[in-house]
């Protein structure tokens, strides 16, 4: 397929806790290249965090050179201060991403569980099996940001191969 090689760095934007997952495909199969959390420390002002958050991704960004970066589009929350500090998280995070040059994707988190399980509605365990069998991986960490991360990247290798498959069929039959 046309993605062989192809890293994606799959995060999951928090203020006090962003997970990331970088999975490149390699002779067809997906591969775990890293994963785990950025963390900002709780006893300093949302600023201070927001920078911090900044420095992070744009570490990371350097450190991987990911083609693709994909995120799992916002949704609201009934509380409106957390939604706020992930949105602001989400916002430097992405822009970490687009300064670095890779191509930015979002994906809705029904998506995400539909590309990883075959099921929009899959819980965190069946997400967790899923990315196990699919990355042919035991050592997956802990933490839900990271391994929700490496299925948002796992969701934007599948998609990629979709629309692979798309613009090869014939004009006629194309969704």
């Amino acid at each position: 397929m046309s993605d062989d090689g192809l890293l994606v760095l799959g995060v999951d934007p928090g203020l006090a806790d962003t997970g990331y997952g970088a999975v490149r495909r390699l002779n067809g199969r997906l591969a775990m290249i890293t994963c785990g959390t950025l963390k900002t420390p709780a006893n300093l002002s949302e600023p201070q965090r927001l920078r911090i958050l900044a420095e992070q991704m744009r570490a990371l960004m350097a450190e991987l050179h990911p083609q693709a970066a994909a995120f799992e589009e916002l949704f609201f929350s009934r509380n409106v201060r957390t939604a706020m500090a992930v949105g602001q998280a989400r916002g430097v995070a992405l822009l970490s991403a687009v300064e670095a040059g890779a191509d930015v994707h979002e994906y809705t988190p029904n998506q995400v569980k539909l590309s990883v399980t075959g099921y929009g509605a899959a819980t965190k365990g069946q997400m967790l099996k899923m990315v196990q069998s699919l990355l042919a991986t035991r050592e997956l960490p802990r933490s839900d940001d990271a391994i929700d991360a490496l299925a948002i990247a796992i969701c934007h290798h599948h998609s990629g191969r979709l629309r692979t498959v798309l613009s090869r069929a014939p004009t006629g039959h194309r969704a």
